[in-house]
């Protein structure tokens, strides 16, 4: 049997998870900042009416934002992480199979079910459904290949008619939505290659649809031939409902203030180490090698500085104290005085399971007692009992911490912030 995607994509996700909340703002305009309140990164379909850009600077709009009466969150991360996850748990309990795409988007195989009900009605009670257990409105668009699911989404979110549900599963309905298409706004394109194929007269999904696949890999890439394929109904991306394993973990932050205190900024670095390594046990891998810097602003006038040091440990570990360790040694070789760091973060690379590492001939094996602590601090984390820190992680009052002003509570993450009815 054929396959068939649904593409279920959250309407303005991060402006929409602040108004579930707060249903005062329902029509109101809603803008919210990327860290450090510094740019627009999410807008409510009535701040995109009153054309507010994405990832305009705040300051250049805060005459519009007084006289228009837009209302401003900063990246509430932690709210959005459990919507987002509320929201793919209730796709699973509709579809047989979901693949997280992105935080507000995920691809169903709904195939086995064209018995039960048509796809229209399939997608229909999607949307009711997630709306009625979340209040989180999306848009649903169905088809035979990700590349017109996505397309299929696209017409779903721009024509008001649809109600929110396109089925592309006909052929002919497939070319009348492709004829309106800009080629750019195809998934995958994007806008370089879209100016290359403008200049080939390709200027509609369609037109590119029509293309020769063979031409089209000699001149760009197997990639976009199989997009040309999968305009045509020719699946070439099949479901994948395992995440794949990492190949790194990366935690970085612009500071909310300037860092010109080496000690502070080995205490944010160490904080840094000690969500990393947290990561990395919750992908039950260790890593041999971190690398960490610091760095002036890109934009600041004057003189900049950046340091960067890689790690590399003989036998690979999860426990924040090992790296912290060899980075607390390493620092005082890069610091400069008398330079205001705007930025620093942590890489680790080179992984392997916790259960095949290999000990050299003068290695002493665990006795364990590191692998009790780090599990008793996930476990007491993971209850919501609080939090503890390693010394090196300072006080964790940090004069570093992002900057966020307008932050709303974690309504659904943390006991004291929970919503009051009154």
């Amino acid at each position: 049997m054929q396959p068939v995607f649904a593409l279920v994509d959250c309407n303005n996700f991060y402006a929409s998870c602040e108004k579930l909340f707060r249903p005062d703002l329902n029509d109101l305009p809603v803008i919210v900042l990327s860290n450090n309140d510094g740019c627009v990164v999410a807008r409510s379909k009535e701040a995109k009416a009153l054309d507010i850009k994405m990832g305009v600077p705040v300051h250049q709009i805060q005459d519009k934002i007084h006289h228009q009466q837009i209302v401003v969150f900063s990246s509430n991360y932690a709210l959005y992480a459990d919507i987002s996850h509320r929201v793919m748990t209730t796709l699973a309990s509709l579809t047989p199979e979901v693949e997280v795409y992105s935080i507000d988007e995920a691809f169903c195989e709904v195939g086995t079910l064209r018995l039960l009900q048509s796809f229209t009605e399939l997608g229909l009670n999607i949307r009711a459904t997630v709306q009625q257990h979340i209040g989180m409105t999306v848009c649903v668009g169905i088809a035979p290949t990700k590349t017109l699911a996505k397309l299929a989404n696209h017409g779903a979110k721009k024509y008001p008619a649809t109600q929110g549900v396109v089925d592309l599963t006909d052929p002919a309905r497939q070319q009348r939505l492709m004829a309106m298409v800009p080629v750019e706004d195809v998934w995958g394109v994007g806008r370089k290659i879209s100016k290359r194929l403008n200049a080939q007269g390709i200027t509609t999904a369609l037109q590119l649809a029509q293309a020769d696949p063979k031409t089209i890999r000699q001149q760009f890439s197997v990639v976009l031939e199989r997009t040309v394929r999968e305009l045509n109904g020719q699946p070439c991306f099949t479901m994948e409902t395992q995440p794949t394993a990492k190949q790194q973990i990366v935690v970085s932050r612009s500071f909310g203030q300037r860092m010109v205190n080496m000690d502070l900024m080995r205490e944010a670095i160490s904080d840094f180490i000690a969500t990393g390594c947290y990561k990395l046990r919750k992908e039950r891998r260790k890593a041999k090698t971190m690398s960490f810097y610091f760095t002036t602003s890109y934009f600041a006038k004057g003189p900049r500085h950046s340091g960067y040091q890689v790690i590399h440990l003989a036998q690979a570990s999860d426990d924040p104290r090992v790296f912290s360790s060899r980075m607390s040694q390493e620092l005082p070789t890069l610091w400069r005085d008398g330079f205001p760091y705007a930025k620093a973060g942590v890489m680790f690379a080179d992984f392997e399971r916790p259960d095949v590492t290999q000990l050299s001939l003068f290695d002493q094996p665990s006795d364990g007692k590191s692998e009790r602590l780090l599990a008793t601090i996930d476990q007491i984390h993971a209850q919501g009992l609080g939090r503890l820190y390693f010394a090196s992680q300072g006080n964790h009052q940090p004069h570093w911490q992002t900057k966020q002003l307008h932050r709303s509570p974690s309504y659904t993450t943390k006991w004291a912030e929970l919503a009051r009815v009154r």
